[in-house]
Order: structure tokens, then C-alpha cells, then sequence
């Protein structure tokens, strides 16, 4: 047990580490720094964003992966950014009135052009190489994913023969939306990836038509929900983009509780019957949670949970030291900053929530 935990948090620590990587590839430009390192002396490409834009997040992990693929060409070009809700006044003077927006500074100029091309990084590698003279490659950055790939040969086992409930992307690789969706999609295929019940698969429709056709696929990306006992008539996902969108949408398909970004919500693994007798507990004198406990433990044997036994667990613990739930509930919530395989945050997680509930009202 020991080596896999400690190889999940190599490989977890070897992945951002290689996207923190990626990301100072990236300049960022100031008020301060601006006009230092946009002088003229070298092209450059800069990307005017804000934090809270959408089209700007999907666009980082291109645009982190145009920054490494230049890195060796430094003295050649620049790839830079600038948080232009933060810094408004450069936004102001080169005219930016919407996120992202993208300008080309050429050799000897501080003027900018327009950069109104694609937004893939095959696009952006070719518009810099035409523009700066050069004849660089593209380098993407391949991240591990969570997403299940789904192909014509493993289609059948994977999603309709599975006891799992399955959520399938159909897309294209030449598909801008599907580009756009990617990585939201890889997110939420990591908040889910723990839960057996429910599973986030992608099936690339170019290289076969006879899945797609078998459920009518015509556009790209179209999603469909392949539910448990249903899966003769998967049921067309309309809802939002947003990985807030797909969680809701599994959360209440699938029974689980994760949270967008991983992890789980608050209410994860609350027994409301089992919450009541906390309620009542925390403001009963000695002889009433005696009787209370022996209550808890009745309904934890008729639940048969190991949520149910930590209820009870708690309660004894409260019962013998009145400062049992806070001190354990600081440990806990410590404990859930530090790395750690997502099954044992996520039993962590719903003691720390179980313990909260001895906090309410108090």
C-alpha cells in the first residue's frame, strides 16, 4: 500500500511540476516590466487575459505549450501575457476590449498588430514562423488524463456491457469546440476518477462511423449519458460547459457528492437521521447521551455503513472528551492539505464533515 500511495504522489508531484514548467515559460509583463521587454529588439506575442475569463483558461494550456515549444528560441522571439484586469492601463493603451486578446509587437516596432488567427497550437506555430523568419515545431505537452478512451474495439465492454454509469464525448480532432472542451473535460474525468458507479470516457468519431452512427452522432463534440440499466437509450447531454455544469449533472445522475475541482461536497456522507442525534447530543446532559449514543449505534447497525460506525465512533469520543470534534476536526482539515491518494482525502473528507455537524448551533 505504501508503494503505490507513494507512487501516486511521485507521478501527482512530476505532473505539476511540468505544468508549473510550462507556465514560467510565459513572461509576464507589468507596468513595470513592459516596456523593457517589448523594446523592439525581438518579435514577441502577447496574450492580453483575465483570471476570471473562460475562453482565457482554455486557452492557457496552448498557450504555455507555444511558450515551451519557443523556450530554445528565446533570443528569437517572446511569448508573453499580460493580466490586463489587473493592469488596466496597458489593456487601455494597446486598445484591448475583451479577453483574450492576442497582439503581435514585430522586430523593431512597438506598435502591435491584431493577431486574429486560430487558437490551436499548430496555428499559432505557424503564424510566429512565418512572422519571425523561423522554422520551429510545435511541442505539446502531452498531461496525463483520466478520461477513459473509448474506441470501436472496446466500445461495447467498456460502456454498455459495464456496470457503470458513463458519460461519452464524441468529438474530432479538428473540432475548435472540442478543443475548447478538453480540458475542462480532463478535469472533470479527475474529480470522478475515484468513483466506481461513474466514469467520464471520450470516443474519437473520426476513427470510426459505426458507433457514432449507431447513436446518431452528427456535430462535434456531443455528449451523451449512458445510464445503468438504460444503455439502449443513452440520454443527449444539453446542459452547460463549465466543469460546475458536468458535476451537477453527474452528481445527480450518478448519487455521488464530488465537487468541481475535486474532492467532495459538503453535505458528502451525512446521515440526516444520525445528524438529528448529534443535534440533540451536543446540548443533552450526561444521562441523556448515554441514551443517545445507544440510540446511534441501533440506527449505524441498521445502516451498515462505515460513515454510520464513524458517527457512533464520534459520539463516543465526544461523550468522553467534550473537545473530541473540534481538536479532530483541525487535524483532519490539516491533514487534507497535504498530498494524499484522492480515496484518502476523500474518507477524510467526510469524517471532517461528519465532525462539523457537531459544530452547528453550538
Amino acid at each position: 500500500m505504501r508503494f503505490h500511495v507513494r507512487t501516486a504522489l511521485v507521478a501527482l508531484a512530476a505532473t505539476a511540476l511540468a505544468t508549473l514548467s510550462r507556465a514560467e515559460n510565459v513572461i509576464d509583463l507589468t507596468p513595470e516590466n513592459f516596456a523593457q521587454v517589448i523594446d523592439g529588439s525581438k518579435p514577441a506575442l502577447v496574450e492580453f487575459f483575465a483570471p476570471w475569463c473562460g475562453h482565457c483558461k482554455n486557452l492557457a494550456p496552448t498557450y504555455e505549450d507555444l511558450a515551451t515549444t519557443y523556450l530554445p528560441h528565446k533570443d528569437d522571439v517572446i511569448i508573453a501575457k499580460v493580466d490586463a484586469d489587473k493592469h488596466k492601463e496597458l489593456g487601455q493603451k494597446f486598445g484591448v476590449s475583451g479577453f483574450p486578446t492576442i497582439k503581435w509587437f514585430p522586430k523593431g516596432s512597438t506598435t502591435p498588430e491584431d493577431y486574429s488567427g486560430g487558437r490551436d497550437l499548430d496555428d499559432f506555430v505557424q503564424f510566429i514562423n512565418n512572422k519571425a523568419g523561423l522554422k520551429v515545431k510545435p511541442k505539446k505537452i502531452v498531461a496525463p488524463t483520466d478520461v477513459l478512451v473509448l474506441d470501436a474495439t472496446n466500445f461495447d465492454e467498456e460502456v454498455i456491457e459495464s456496470d457503470a454509469n458513463v458519460l461519452v464525448e464524441f468529438y474530432a480532432p479538428w473540432c475548435g469546440h472540442c478543443k475548447n472542451l478538453a480540458p475542462t473535460y480532463a478535469k472533470l474525468a479527475s474529480t470522478f476518477k475515484t468513483e466506481k458507479n461513474c466514469r467520464v470516457a471520450n470516443f474519437d468519431a473520426t476513427t470510426s462511423q459505426s458507433i457514432p452512427g449507431r447513436y446518431g452522432v452528427q456535430g462535434y463534440p456531443t455528449i451523451k449519458f449512458f445510464a445503468k440499466g438504460q444503455k439502449d437509450a443513452p440520454e443527449d447531454y444539453n446542459g452547460g460547459r463549465s466543469e460546475e455544469d458536468f458535476v451537477r449533472f453527474l452528481n445527480e445522475k450518478c448519487g455521488t457528492q464530488r465537487a468541481a475541482g475535486g474532492g467532495l461536497t459538503e453535505d458528502a456522507g451525512l446521515i440526516p437521521e444520525l445528524d438529528a442525534i448529534i443535534a440533540d447530543f451536543v446540548k443533552a446532559s450526561k444521562a441523556e447521551k448515554a441514551k443517545l449514543l445507544s440510540k446511534a449505534k441501533s440506527i449505524a447497525e441498521k445502516t451498515k455503513t462505515k460513515f454510520a460506525d464513524y458517527y457512533v465512533k464520534a459520539l463516543e469520543k465526544s461523550h468522553a472528551a467534550a473537545d473530541y470534534a473540534s481538536k479532530e476536526f483541525e487535524r483532519l482539515d490539516r491533514m487534507l492539505q497535504r498530498p494524499a491518494a484522492q480515496e484518502q482525502k476523500d474518507n477524510m473528507s467526510i469524517r471532517r464533515n461528519i465532525l462539523k455537524v457537531f459544530q452547528r448551533d453550538v
